[in-house]
């Protein structure tokens, strides 16, 4: 009874193991094939979507599958609702108060939804510049953007904040801060694009 339980044990941890998300090619998902410009969900002045008070936008549709995703349902890219002005308005307007330090991008995956993530950052930065800060959180890796399409990299470039890579449940860590797996990094974006290498992000307290 004892050896079936050990063998059990042993065919569960390397099911854990072999269960790993999708890894593209360069260019293999493009947003103009695969984003439907769904919304999944949008949740202003919240504390955990990055540092400070922050506006989320949650974009619909992903193919990293990534096993124990915590967002599984904005894995479908006809999930949710349609993105508008009227939200886009709603969005600038709340990121207009004070207290509220920036936007977030997550999803679903937000560099699959280039459309809406592109339209929404340029004009935070047309009507904020810099004051207000922009996270995102994405499957790719930074090395991985750097051969991507040139929508991509766009995207890139008006960060302050990526969280990249895959979520890996057999490197989940709940102790971490704005990450799940230990494997991804908090990247800043500039510093980074200067040094042609990822920088990692410190907090400042």
């Amino acid at each position: 009874m004892i050896e079936v339980k050990m063998k059990c044990k042993d065919l569960q941890a390397r099911a854990k193991v072999s269960r790993l998300p999708r890894n593209p090619e360069p260019k293999e998902w493009l947003a103009s094939n695969l984003s439907q410009q769904k919304i999944a969900d949008y949740k202003p002045f919240n504390f955990v979507d990055g540092e400070g008070v922050r506006c989320s936008l949650y974009v619909s549709g992903c193919k990293f599958s990534c096993p124990g995703c915590y967002n599984k349902v904005a894995q479908n890219f006809n999930y949710g609702y349609d993105y508008t002005k009227a939200l886009e308005d709603q969005i600038i307007a709340d990121l207009g108060h004070s207290y509220v330090q920036g936007l977030t991008l997550l999803g679903g995956e937000p560099f699959l939804n280039t459309q809406v993530c592109l339209q929404l950052v340029k004009r935070v930065r047309a009507e904020y510049g810099h004051q207000k800060d922009i996270w995102s959180w994405s499957g790719y890796t930074w090395e991985e953007l750097q051969k991507e399409s040139a929508d991509k990299l766009e995207l890139l470039s008006y960060l302050d904040i990526l969280v990249d890579g895959r979520f890996l449940e057999a490197q989940k860590d709940l102790t971490l801060q704005f990450r799940g797996s230990a494997n991804q990094r908090i990247i800043a974006v500039p510093a980074s694009l200067k040094a042609q290498q990822p920088i990692l992000w410190q907090a400042e307290f």
